[in-house]
C-alpha cells in the first residue's frame, strides 16, 4: 500500500523539478517587450506556449533567443504557438513579442515559459515496499502528470477560442451601430435635403406667378 507520505513527497519533488511562468501582457502599437528565463542545467526541456487573445488579426511577431544572442526560433505575424525545446546551454532566454507592425491595434498576448529538467523523481521508499510496487506507482503518477499536462493544453486552446470569438463578435457589435448611426444622418439629411428642395421650388413658383 502506498501511503499519503509517500505520494505528497513525490508531487513535491516533481514541482521542485520545473518552473513555470503564465502571464498576460497587453502588447501596445510599435512595442516589443521581451521576456527572461534563466537555465540552470544544460539538456533542460523548454516549454514555450502563446496566443493573441484579442487585437487587430490576432498576430504578432516572436523571437527566442538564446544564450549569446543566438536565435532558436523565430516567426512573423503567427497567431498561437506551443513549442518544446532543449537548451544546449545554460544561462538567459529571452521570449520577444514584437507588434511594430500595428499602428493603433493592442494585442493581449497570452503566454507561459516552463522550465523542466530532464531527470526523473525517485520515488521515497519506504520499508516492506517492493520496487515493483514503487516503479507501478511512479508510473501512474508520470502518467498522470501527462494527462493534467494535455487538459491544460485543451483548456488554453478553448479559452482562446472564446477569447477571439468574443473579440469578433465585439467588433461585429461595434461596426454593426456605426453603420446604424451613419445610416440615420443619411436618412436625416436627405429628408432635410429633400424638405429644401421641395420648399425652394414652391418659392420659386411663387416669385413666377407675382
Amino acid at each position: 500500500m502506498y501511503t499519503p507520505l509517500m505520494i505528497l513527497g513525490l508531487l513535491a519533488y516533481l514541482v521542485s523539478l520545473g518552473s513555470a511562468t503564465a502571464l498576460t501582457y497587453q502588447l501596445q502599437p510599435n512595442e516589443k517587450a521581451c521576456f527572461y528565463s534563466w537555465v540552470e542545467q544544460k539538456n533542460a526541456k523548454i516549454a514555450f506556449y502563446f496566443a493573441v487573445q484579442s487585437g487587430g488579426s490576432f498576430d504578432v511577431d516572436y523571437t527566442v533567443t538564446g544564450p549569446n544572442s543566438k536565435i532558436i526560433m523565430e516567426k512573423a505575424r503567427d497567431r498561437q504557438g506551443d513549442f518544446v525545446f532543449t537548451a544546449a546551454e545554460t544561462g538567459e532566454y529571452s521570449f520577444c513579442f514584437d507588434n511594430e507592425m500595428s499602428t493603433f491595434a493592442e494585442k493581449l498576448v497570452d503566454f507561459e515559459i516552463a522550465v523542466e529538467n530532464e531527470s526523473r523523481a525517485q520515488l521515497p521508499s519506504k520499508q516492506g515496499t517492493s520496487p515493483e510496487q514503487t516503479s507501478a506507482l511512479e508510473e501512474s503518477i508520470f502518467k498522470l502528470s501527462g494527462q493534467l499536462s494535455t487538459i491544460n493544453r485543451n483548456q488554453k486552446y478553448f479559452r482562446t477560442r472564446e477569447n477571439r470569438n468574443f473579440s469578433t463578435v465585439r467588433s461585429t457589435e461595434r461596426r454593426i451601430f456605426n453603420f446604424s448611426v451613419i445610416e440615420g444622418l443619411m436618412m436625416v439629411t436627405m429628408a432635410g435635403l429633400q424638405v429644401f428642395i421641395v420648399r425652394f421650388f414652391f418659392q420659386g413658383a411663387r416669385k413666377g406667378y407675382v
